[in-house]
């Protein structure tokens, strides 16, 4: 079955640190881009975080930029978003979605994290809870 599984979420208090893990099964990850989207309740989807196929490119929104880090370790066909200096406003559902026909770069990253890109594959999501 081809699909993404994420995992590594839970309840953290501000200040902490997470890191959420992208799996892929069924397919090789390394020639997709992989992105992080999350979702707060009452809130749209939002994108957070991209990495390209080829260069390991990547881009942030501002609002995570200095403190989120997205990396791949192809060995284990996985993409983490390393999470550090959480704070509440980063509780939400927390997904990936990969694709393997765009060509990521600076224009193609916005459209991309507006999470309206027909992406190939979604994950089911982990919740991130920051709180004291």
């Amino acid at each position: 079955q081809l699909q993404l599984v994420e995992s590594g979420g839970g309840l953290v208090q501000p200040g902490g640190s997470l890191r959420l893990s992208c799996v892929a099964s069924g397919f090789t990850l390394d020639t997709y881009v992989v992105g992080w989207f999350r979702q707060a309740p009452g809130k749209e989807r939002e994108g957070v975080s991209c990495i390209s196929g080829n260069d390991e490119s990547t881009f942030y929104v501002d609002s995570v930029k200095g403190r989120f880090t997205i990396l791949r370790d192809n060995a284990k066909n996985t993409v983490y978003l390393q999470m550090d200096s959480l704070e509440p406003g980063d509780t939400a559902i927390y997904y990936c979605a990969a694709d393997r026909s765009l060509f990521l770069n600076s224009a193609t990253s916005t459209t991309f994290l507006s999470g309206t890109y027909p992406v190939d594959f979604w994950g089911q999501g982990t919740q991130v809870t920051v709180s004291s």
